[in-house]
């Protein structure tokens, strides 16, 4: 039972790893769409973005790099890697993000600023489907059982072990010093005087 249950978390392990190198392919856009929030407003705008295209979106630059979709065929991913920077009003610029934007999860690595929001919507216009080599799983090498344990292996630890000579016979318990039983002498009763001429009581009743 012991080596089934290691040779199948060894082929778990090597299921999980190869999944994780392994990609599926990818399409790639040259056109991301994103939404905008204007918090002090309320305002939402949807613009897009074509890849290596800088677009001013209130006081924030924003360049997307790459665009990726999945095929049809396949679970639905949409993701984008952007830089993001603002313009203060002294006039200088400092970046606010860069990262990768998923649109099935707005809000995991998304824009955090205290006036806008950002959120990817799509990417479109793209026929290129890049496929990524996908590795083969690696054949597990053959578990080997474990020999079976000897008599000399009882000194191990934790095995145990048998005493050591032959067993010795317990020694006879020593004699009850009893005394002799005394017989009792019989007690000799007075005899009594019946008187004959007593009423006789009758216990047949």
């Amino acid at each position: 039972m012991k080596f089934g249950w290691t040779r199948a978390a060894l082929v778990l392990a090597s299921i999980v790893g190869t999944a994780g190198a392994a990609q599926a392919d990818r399409i790639k856009n040259p056109t991301a769409v994103f939404s905008g929030l204007d918090k002090i407003t309320g305002r939402i705008v949807s613009f897009e973005v074509k890849v290596d295209e800088t677009v001013q979106f209130g006081a924030l630059q924003m360049t997307a790099r790459v665009c990726f979709t999945k095929p049809p065929t396949e679970t639905p991913n949409t993701t984008t890697f952007v830089e993001v920077e603002e313009t203060g009003t002294d006039g200088a610029t400092r970046k606010v993000f860069s990262g990768w934007m998923f649109a099935a999860s707005p809000g995991l690595h998304g824009i955090e600023h205290p006036v806008y929001d950002i959120w990817l919507v799509d990417c479109k216009g793209g026929t290129e489907v890049i496929a990524e080599p996908k590795e083969a799983p690696e054949e597990l090498p053959p578990i080997e059982p474990t020999a079976q344990r000897t008599p000399s292996d009882a000194g191990r630890p934790g095995g145990i072990m048998a005493p050591s000579g032959s067993a010795q016979p317990l020694p006879p318990a020593p004699p009850l010093n009893t005394a002799p039983l005394q017989q009792r002498q019989p007690v000799q009763r007075p005899s009594r005087d019946f008187n004959r001429n007593a009423p006789l009581i009758n216990t047949d009743r």
